[in-house]
């Protein structure tokens, strides 16, 4: 760890066949599908985004598993942050690669989790369609304290992993949507009753915003630390969320509609809206962004940061970094490893190579 900062990055388990996406999309539909025969929206315009060191890897397989440790390593990657994906009642998909990660130890790396407890639409992956032809493919079903028990015990086995990662001793767990949940204050004191009775240490729950506009939602206050993303800051107008994602929707729609791009943006004119004073407060965990691109999942809707590139990450790590000198628990979270469908990865391209992941490490380097 270089200066006591820990680099967490949010890793999607979106890369092997399941049967619910089979019947939904197609036989051996996974993240991969879109990524592949995505097209570019203009001139010069990077897509198809192309994996190079680990191809269009399959996460069934352990070495793909143990080279994304390795990269991780070279980056100063300190944890992995596993999206989890739980609907009540004992409901998961694309759990797998945990389980698999708990028994081979590969990646053998730090981890923790994120419950993305959000509803599944089929507009998440048919770009061909209007955002506003969305069908809702599977919900969440909250259920009530038996089932939160249940919940926690079919995640039992990480939590007692050695490499499950903490902060001040405790165990950190993301709840990706904390305005859903009912009762949450609930919800919590219930995990750490059964965490204890286990002889486990208590949870360090964080929240994830995805709008800074939101930080003034009391909701929002729940938790030990709330992760901030600053993207919205880019495409947004006007002071309140609602208003924020209102301008958001709409620029999308007439993309849909006119089928023309709208939501370009230079990353170097961009950076500096990536990160800002808010990040120095004790209860704020900063997120870097080092792309995004979105095209495989909406095309002419798609939020494009064009020329993107590991220089112009290095600069928004340190800008990032200098905000957080003089906290407590230097903790940044990176969205993400590999979220290909969102062209938003750390993993080598065929552009940019180890690109990326050298100008992380450049830049985790330079705090020592």
């Amino acid at each position: 760890m270089n200066n006591n900062i820990d680099v967490i990055a949010f890793y999607l388990p979106q890369y092997y066949p399941i049967p619910e996406n089979n019947e939904w999309y197609g036989t051996g539909f996974t993240e991969w599908t879109n990524v592949g025969k995505s097209k570019p929206l203009f001139r010069g315009h990077y897509q198809p985004k192309v994996p190079a060191d680990l191809g269009y890897y399959d996460l069934r397989l352990t070495e793909v598993r143990k080279q994304q440790s390795k990269l991780a390593r070279e980056a100063g990657i300190a944890a992995f942050c596993y999206y989890h994906y739980w609907f009540g009642k004992g409901k998961m998909l694309l759990h797998e690669p945990i389980e698999w990660m708990l028994k081979s130890g590969q990646p053998d790396l730090p981890f923790c989790l994120c419950w993305a407890n959000h509803k599944w639409y089929n507009k998440t992956w048919n770009s061909a369609k209007s955002v506003l032809d969305k069908k809702e493919l599977i919900g969440i079903d909250y259920g009530d304290e038996a089932d939160w028990k249940l919940h926690f015990e079919c995640l039992l086995p990480a939590f007692k992993s050695e490499r499950y990662y903490k902060i001040d001793g405790r165990l950190v767990f993301v709840l990706y949507r904390v305005q859903d949940i009912p009762n949450v204050a609930d919800f919590k004191r219930v995990w750490n009753e059964q965490a204890v009775a286990h002889g486990l240490p208590e949870f360090y729950f964080v929240n994830y915003i995805d709008d800074v506009a939101k930080l003034n939602e009391p909701i929002q206050n729940s938790c030990e630390k709330k992760i901030v993303m600053m993207k919205a800051n880019i495409d947004s107008v006007g002071g309140s969320a609602f208003v924020r994602k209102l301008s958001r929707f709409t620029k999308m729609l007439v993309s849909q509609l006119l089928h023309i791009p709208t939501g370009v943006y230079q990353y170097n004119k961009i950076r500096k809206k990536l990160s800002g004073p808010i990040f120095a407060q004790e209860d704020v965990i900063p997120v870097l962004l080092p792309n995004w691109d979105n095209t495989p999942r909406r095309a002419n809707g798609a939020m494009v940061l064009d020329n993107a590139s590991p220089d112009q990450f290095y600069l928004h790590c340190k800008e990032t970094f200098a905000y957080i000198h003089s906290k407590k628990n230097k903790v940044v979270f990176l969205k993400s490893w590999n979220e290909w469908g969102e062209g938003n990865y750390m993993e080598p391209c065929l552009k940019y190579g180890h690109g990326y992941i050298k100008a992380l490490r450049r830049a985790l380097d330079e705090e020592e």
